[in-house]
């Protein structure tokens, strides 16, 4: 979870951008110290910080300026003052972008993901793949339920994270098939038979009983319940 600090003296736009923050998986904190907003960043250790440019006591330029005597964390300047004066200070005080109020979430949010990426190689995490609580770890190979851990070969592994991917839809045998089709093995019709039998039977063995329907002459299928 990235943490980042918003600076922003507006007490309702700085609740609206903790709430609207969370939502999206960080963790937000609004300063409420404007005359030690250094302290709070220090405390807090962001990743990112908001910083608005008309504060009381110092302005966002003063902290900028502060923040990177101390730190490379990203700093996107959010403010009311679209003058191009203005933006060019930020950018020459270390910032390393700019938004304007009246702002778009969808926007910020872009922008936000953005600074992640180029400064941590940040990828928003897929969301997991899981059956009935059970929690699937593709590139390790193992499913894990209620304590137990399920060891998977290639093949297996291959068949369920794609079952999954498509959770209540229909996979076709030439969908899985080609899945499992590599450029060092092929996959015929009865390696995916076999393939599907030693799973069903290591499901059942963990306890996690009928996951992989059959759908004659269509294909397979895993249902959320």
């Amino acid at each position: 979870m990235y943490r980042i600090l918003i600076v922003e003296d507006d007490a309702t736009i700085a609740s609206l951008l903790c709430e609207c923050l969370a939502r999206w998986g960080y963790e937000a904190r609004a300063a409420d110290d404007f005359q030690h907003v250094i302290d709070t960043f220090r405390d807090f250790a962001p990743q990112l910080v908001l910083l608005d440019i008309s504060l009381p006591f110092y302005d966002g330029f003063h902290w900028c300026r502060e923040i990177r005597m101390q730190s490379n964390v990203p700093v996107l300047f959010l403010s009311s003052r679209g003058d191009n004066m203005d933006i060019v200070m930020a950018m020459n005080m270390g910032g390393d972008d700019y938004v304007q109020k009246p702002f778009s979430t969808e926007v910020l949010l872009a922008k936000i993901s953005a600074l992640l990426r180029r400064a941590y190689s940040y990828v928003p995490a897929p969301p997991p793949l899981e059956i009935r609580g059970a929690q699937l770890d593709a590139r390790a190979g193992v499913l894990r339920w209620h304590g137990k851990t399920l060891e998977l070969t290639r093949n297996e592994a291959r068949i369920l994270t794609t079952l999954l991917e498509r959770k209540n839809a229909i996979v076709s045998r030439e969908e899985l098939m080609r899945a499992l089709w590599d450029d060092d093995s092929f996959v015929d019709d009865n390696t995916l038979t076999v393939n599907i039998a030693r799973l069903r039977r290591k499901l059942d063995d963990l306890g996690l009983h009928d996951v992989i329907a059959t759908r004659k002459g269509l294909g397979y299928c895993i249902h959320d319940s």
